[in-house]
């Protein structure tokens, strides 16, 4: 994988301590480092978001606590690792497993080490998220209204006026057209453009799938549901939850599967075959 630059921001109040950090961390030249000696500094400067915050978690004018509360609020996806000269196993698992925080690290003359494999590991994971925007953001460009569907006429300019509408509500749509129209390109063009657009989208061609396998395929089976349901199945609403689920040709759909449908799009609640556990899906 690419290396990318990685943003650090280390908050230490004893100057030769965090200049001793800084420097370790920056042998690699990926890394740009900037150190804080207080906590009005560096809140002053995180609107620069960065991608790791080393924090002593015991500083002058303030503390790790509400240091952690001021990152979480303005810069979410700013990964925190606690330095501290505290060895407190319950401030540490708190932290770790309550709170968010990547790393727990003593000072002791093992730390800078520690800190420097810490930060390797979380890269990778800063990176991949970095692709993946970058990935949703072409995808978004992708399905412009009018990137992707090309006219100027009145049914066309309607269209994208009952698309816009579409982008900014949480209704059922319904797509209709001659095969090969582009009905699949509309619902991925609304997806991308609506709040819905970092969910998934799914799209499933109802006629390409076996009548006897579809409510199978649509709601999902728990095992034993069926002669050959050898384990639990997550069916295409519960995969697409909080996202969008396209079904194409519906109107093959055997009429009792189709009153199941619209029961699910009134209720927004499935049962998977085989189970008396309601579930509520937002698709």
């Amino acid at each position: 994988m690419k290396s990318t630059p990685i943003l650090i921001h280390i908050v230490e109040d004893d100057a030769f301590y965090g200049s001793l950090l800084a420097y370790h961390l920056s042998l690699n030249p990926d890394h740009q480092v900037i150190k804080f000696t207080s906590a009005k500094t560096f809140i002053f400067a995180l609107h620069e978001k960065p991608d790791i915050v080393t924090l002593d978690y015991s500083l002058p004018d303030g503390n790790g606590d509400h240091l952690l509360a001021q990152i979480k609020e303005q810069s979410p996806d700013t990964k925190v690792i606690f330095i501290s000269g505290q060895n407190d196993i319950k401030i540490a698992i708190d932290l770790l497993k309550k709170r968010g925080v990547h790393d727990y690290i003593v000072k002791d003359d093992d730390a800078k080490d520690r800190l420097w494999i810490s930060v390797e590991h979380l890269k990778e994971t800063i990176e991949l998220k970095k692709e993946v925007d970058t990935l949703r953001n072409e995808v978004e460009k992708k399905y412009d209204f009018q990137k992707v569907i090309i006219g100027n006429s009145e049914p066309i300019r309607q269209m994208f006026n009952w698309m816009d509408k579409a982008t900014k509500t949480n209704i059922t749509v319904s797509v209709t057209g001659e095969t090969g129209t582009g009905k699949e390109l509309v619902a991925k063009s609304i997806h991308f453009n609506s709040l819905r657009k970092r969910e998934p989208f799914l799209a499933v061609n109802v006629a390409a799938i076996p009548r006897e396998l579809l409510e199978s395929e649509l709601f999902g089976h728990e095992k034993g549901a069926f002669t050959g349901a050898a384990g639990r199945r997550i069916g295409k609403f519960e995969e697409a939850n909080k996202g969008t689920l396209f079904l194409d040709e519906i109107g093959e759909m055997d009429l009792s599967l189709q009153a199941k449908l619209l029961r699910v799009l009134q209720e927004k609640e499935i049962t998977r075959i085989g189970s008396n556990q309601v579930l509520s899906i937002d698709v």
